[in-house]
């Protein structure tokens, strides 16, 4: 996968520079999909989709670190992010476990007038 797949101005790309690209992308965007829960909640909140981000982000960066570039301190700036976020995926699960959401009525769910 280290094989070049296009070369301009000095740029190289590789299999695994795609990955690498496409990681930081997902590790970058989940803080867009974190600001837009937010503003719609009124307040600050993580969801569930950032801690998603976050793994297949960690994931992809540390495949590039490990297997294309062999880079100890990507490694190891990307296996911290990527455990934690596993966990707190975790911990939301066992929370919505424990708490599960409230029933909500047909009619309520589909703003029809209860009588």
């Amino acid at each position: 996968m280290n094989e070049i797949l296009w070369t301009s101005w000095g740029i190289v790309i590789t299999p695994w520079k795609i990955i690498g690209y496409a990681g930081t992308v997902l590790f970058t965007l989940r803080w867009v999909v974190q600001a837009v829960a937010s503003r719609q909640a009124g307040k600050p909140t993580v969801p569930r989709m950032f801690w998603y981000m976050s793994i297949v982000g960690s994931a992809m960066l540390l495949g590039y670190f490990i297997f294309g570039k062999n880079d100890g301190p990507g490694i190891v700036s990307n296996l911290f992010p990527g455990l934690l976020a596993v966990y707190n995926l975790f911990l939301d699960f066992a929370h919505q476990k424990k708490n599960p959401p409230l029933a909500v009525p047909d009619e309520v769910a589909d703003n029809r007038p209860v009588l």
